[in-house]
């Protein structure tokens, strides 16, 4: 989350068994405090290179390194006065539109809409009329090709400050996509996914028309959702239609009034905005940071729910696996071993984790070598890693059968598309190695040499890189506000898409560009995108780190023996 810890208050009402598909522990009364071991600190950096390494007492059962390293001095300091100088221009401009004196109206409401309410205030829009549009450019730019390791692009033009683009008819051909979340490269037009989707069309159609619970409920379905459940180790699991809803739907139906919610600061809009429907209290802690999650729990644990002290119904730990924005990996092993001692129940999103991490592909459980029955509710979308579209929800058998009554995205929307359904199997079935072939085995481990190779490239050539050595999404840092549209435009003219993320996405001073990277792409490709990131890097001084590290064969960086364990 990006808000300050929760304001809401629980009533007071008077402790009920809850009736959400989670029995309450003894969450609610006083234990010891004693903590066996010493936890780690802050994982903000504050040396050159910040490099996090955890072996955390055995929790974890290989090495645990993420880098942050601090932003410059200077760079902040230039950051902040871009952003000044954006703002105070801003305002002048709008003191001469108010004047008659600026001739581009175009940001105002239009004239003949002057005695209806406004459709939206000035000083809300400020940032959106004055520095979004400069660079909007930069977002929302049509494709017209499979969004594989390579794709096709619609050219636009605008005449009004990109308020509105007309397409000049012409297509930028073979754009390098280091956008997309198409981490396994089974987002793909040829191969057994398209074919199985395409052969159930033919015999299932395009929609269902009708929803889960009334005539929608096809057999493909039902071996799909049996498919997820295997495929995660878990008892059952249920499928929903769209990823966003899957988080801000379910969440409501687990907790409410007299719960506790305690969420990394740092996750996604629709776990937010799932914990502000539930109506639960909200609690926000640092981002990875065990000893301030620990803190919370003890004291949700002595003081209980405020006014009346009485014990809380549920505690409810909010994590991702991936964090989409930082590249950084959930500690779970120490988040796990919390949940456990403190009774918490643990709700772990893995969107951007599920079949990009793990030997087997099976997500961050899967990475740490955890047991997924640890996990209260396992969620994850079908979006990125298996190319198609949705969410899913998986834990124990009383969990799924709750939810398939209880949550409005069960009860109320559309059932799954049959050939999306199609290529959630497929692909699965692939990675799993089912299909009785080794194409997942072989995109898993293309997938772990790739992103190992260009998160070290990208730090030789003196980059300031965030995240996790194994994560896939990879954050480069930008800063000033300026570079942020610069960079995005001087990439596209080199004929490689990026995605330039900026305030309110991130915080004001740590603006950047995020690499996706794919088992689609080749090494070449991959050394074409680095040459030209090197040199738009030159060009627009992005190079910011002050210590560049050393050049080591690309064989030394992977263990031969690394996916020995993969089912066939």
């Amino acid at each position: 989350m990006t808000e300050s810890p929760a304001t809401k208050q629980a009533s007071g009402e008077v402790c009920r068994p809850p009736k959400n598909g989670l029995k309450p522990e003894s969450n609610g009364f006083a234990r010891s405090l004693h903590r066996s071991r010493r936890r780690p600190t802050n994982r903000r950096c504050q040396a050159d290179e910040e490099e996090i390494a955890c072996q955390h007492d055995g929790l974890y059962s290989r090495p645990f390194k993420e880098y942050f390293e601090e932003t410059p001095m200077l760079v902040a300091v230039l950051t902040y006065i871009g952003y000044a100088i954006l703002t105070i221009f801003g305002y002048l401009r709008d003191f001469l539109r108010h004047w008659k004196i600026e001739q581009c109206h175009i940001a105002r409401e239009k004239e003949e809409q002057k005695d209806f309410v406004p459709l939206y205030q000035d000083f809300e829009n400020f940032y959106t009329r004055n520095l979004y549009m400069r660079i909007r450019d930069n977002w929302n730019r049509p494709i017209c090709s499979v969004p594989g390791a390579k794709m096709d692009l619609m050219d636009r033009t605008s005449h009004d400050y990109n308020w509105t683009f007309e397409y000049t008819g012409r297509t930028v051909k073979d754009v390098i996509n280091l956008g997309s979340y198409n981490y396994l490269g089974f987002a793909e037009n040829t191969g057994p996914c398209a074919d199985s989707a395409a052969q159930v069309v033919r015999t299932y159609g395009i929609g269902v028309a009708s929803t889960r619970q009334e005539i929608g409920n096809l057999d493909k379905h039902e071996e799909m959702e049996k498919q997820v459940a295997k495929f995660l180790g878990v008892e059952s699991a249920m499928a929903f239609g769209m990823g966003f809803a899957t988080n801000s739907m379910n969440i409501p139906a687990l907790v409410g009034k007299g719960c506790l919610i305690l969420s990394d600061e740092l996750n996604h809009t629709s776990l937010v905005l799932g914990a502000r429907l539930s109506g639960a209290t909200i609690r926000v802690f640092k981002h990875n940071n065990m000893q301030c999650l620990e803190k919370m729990l003890s004291e949700a644990i002595v003081y209980g729910q405020p006014r009346t002290h009485r014990p809380w119904k549920k505690i409810l730990i909010v994590v991702e696996g991936i964090y989409s924005m930082e590249g950084s990996i959930v500690r779970l092993p120490e988040v796990v071993a919390l949940k456990k001692r403190y009774k918490a129940y643990l709700y772990l999103d893995e969107a951007h984790s599920i079949g990009a991490l793990g030997h087997r592909g099976r997500g961050v459980v899967d990475y740490f070598d955890l047991d997924p029955c640890d996990v209260d509710v396992l969620m994850g979308t079908f979006t990125k890693s298996f190319g198609a579209a949705g969410g899913y929800i998986a834990g124990k058998r009383e969990l799924i059968e709750y939810l398939r009554s209880h949550s409005h995205s069960a009860v109320y929307a559309a059932s799954m598309s049959p050939p999306v359904v199609e290529q959630i199997i497929t692909s699965m079935k692939c990675i799993m190695g089912d299909d009785g072939t080794l194409i997942g085995c072989k995109r898993l481990q293309q997938l772990a040499e790739n992103t190992t190779y260009f998160r070290r490239r990208l730090r030789e050539m003196g980059f300031i890189i965030y995240g996790n050595n194994d994560s896939p999404v990879i954050p480069m840092m930008l800063y000033m506000p300026a570079k942020i549209g610069a960079f995005g435009r001087e990439m596209l003219k080199k004929n490689i898409g990026v995605v330039v993320v900026g305030f309110p996405a991130t915080s004001i001073i740590e603006s950047r560009a995020r690499f996706c990277i794919s088992a689609a792409h080749s090494k070449e490709i991959l050394d074409k995108a680095l040459s030209a990131i090197s040199e738009v890097g030159d060009l627009l001084q992005l190079k910011y780190s002050r210590r560049r590290t050393q050049h080591a064969p690309l064989a030394q960086l992977f263990d031969e023996n690394m996916f020995e364990d993969i089912d066939d």
